[in-house]
């Protein structure tokens, strides 16, 4: 029965391609990184910059994930083979890297890569040489908004919930839960920065109110002292964090420092235990949205502890939300790969990603699912505070 409704997905996707106009029909996929025993991946981290606290685990699980895979025998007789570039968050770096993995180490795909920034700088040289970018660790609308008049934008793929709308959704929610009047945020000025400010921007007009205060920071800053000031001046009672990990402690330090206690919401960049783990009582009560629940090993349960306990043997580290998630991206792949076949090409692959067959991660998060028009999968936000230095999940579904 399972390889009747993979041929039928398959069928339905390639039928799907055939009523798209005739510039998505012109997409160029590569075949490279394809041989009789191996499917050459490459992604690009952040080992030893300002967000090593996502690009270390990302890493970490997706090494674990690719150990499994070919343990149990790889995707249709194929091994994979992982190569792994440190960008140290650094947009220049991140293209070297790029660059340096279409042409010398020829990956047939780009999976995971991390940070807005970085992928910005670095997604047309992967487009432009028909490599699928997958599932990028980062929400930013550009890693799936497919222009019509661009084929090769049906190469990019994303998974995780959409900065902008994930915020939107949030920000919105608090802010009439807690009667809030005077709506605040700070953020990162780089792209995913922006994304989140535009989220903010929706939100206040959602509820018809006005920003009392909006102020930005340069990526890599650690002095928040000015900006906290102002929105302390400023009167703000809700404060949207457009920041990462030791950003968001900064702010919400510095507040504390200053006697500034908002409440505080961030993006699912800062929905991570490395918050309250650093900031400590600093962080207890600070919301984030997410796309997952966080894999304690003492509170999972089923699969999801398997791998929590496997993870924390292995690395001797906690498990967390990045490292499930590096660990999801491969294994997201190694679904859609197993289902374009044993004659596995660019163009079956892209057939099987978008062929509307759902795959299910082992962490009861939202299913992934992707069709010829939507490139876009994770669309279900949960709402999480901590509380006694854990993250805890409020609501299930924002969008309701």
């Amino acid at each position: 029965m399972r390889s009747l409704s993979v041929s039928a997905a398959l069928l339905g996707g390639m039928f799907g391609l055939a009523a798209l106009p005739a510039a998505a029909q012109q997409t160029k996929v590569t075949n490279q990184g394809i041989t009789p025993t191996e499917i050459i991946l490459g992604t690009h981290q952040d080992l030893s910059g300002p967000i090593k606290s996502w690009g270390v685990p990302v890493t970490n699980g997706m090494k674990m994930a690719v150990d499994e895979v070919n343990a149990a025998g790889g995707i249709n007789g194929r091994k994979l083979k992982l190569i792994v570039e440190d960008v140290g968050y650094d947009p220049k770096r991140a293209v070297l890297a790029t660059q340096k993995l279409v042409e010398k180490d020829k990956i047939f795909a780009m999976l995971a890569p991390l940070g807005s920034p970085t992928v910005l700088a670095a997604q047309d040289i992967l487009l432009e040489a028909g490599i699928p970018q997958l599932f990028p660790v980062t929400s930013a609308e550009f890693t799936y908004k497919m222009d019509p008049k661009n084929p090769q934008d049906r190469l990019k793929f994303n998974n995780v919930p959409p900065y902008t709308e994930s915020v939107r959704a949030g920000a919105r929610h608090l802010i009439q839960e807690k009667g809030s009047k005077k709506p605040c945020v700070i953020y990162q000025d780089d792209e995913f920065g922006k994304n989140v400010l535009d989220g903010f921007n929706q939100a206040v007009a959602d509820t018809k109110l006005t920003a009392a205060s909006v102020t930005s920071y340069k990526r890599g800053a650690s002095d928040f002292s000015s900006q906290v000031a102002k929105m302390k001046s400023d009167g703000c009672d809700f404060v949207v964090l457009g920041t990462i990990v030791r950003e968001t402690v900064g702010v919400m330090a510095e507040g504390r420092k200053i006697g500034f206690a908002p409440a505080y919401f961030g993006s699912t960049a800062a929905n991570v235990v490395e918050v309250p783990a650093l900031g400590k009582e600093v962080t207890e009560g600070f919301y984030a949205v997410g796309g997952m629940e966080i894999p304690y090993r003492d509170t999972s349960t089923g699969k999801a502890k398997e791998w929590a306990e496997a993870y924390y043997k292995l690395y001797n580290m906690e498990p967390n939300t990045q490292s499930a998630l590096g660990y999801n991206e491969v294994m997201t792949f190694a679904h859609y790969a197993r289902l374009a076949g044993k004659d596995l090409t660019g163009a079956k692959f892209l057939a099987a990603m978008e062929s509307g067959d759902v795959f299910q991660d082992i962490f009861n998060s939202p299913p992934v699912k992707f069709s010829p028009t939507e490139h876009l999968s994770a669309t279900v936000y949960l709402l999480q505070q901590v509380k006694d230095g854990r993250w805890v999940v409020l609501k299930r579904d924002l969008k309701n």
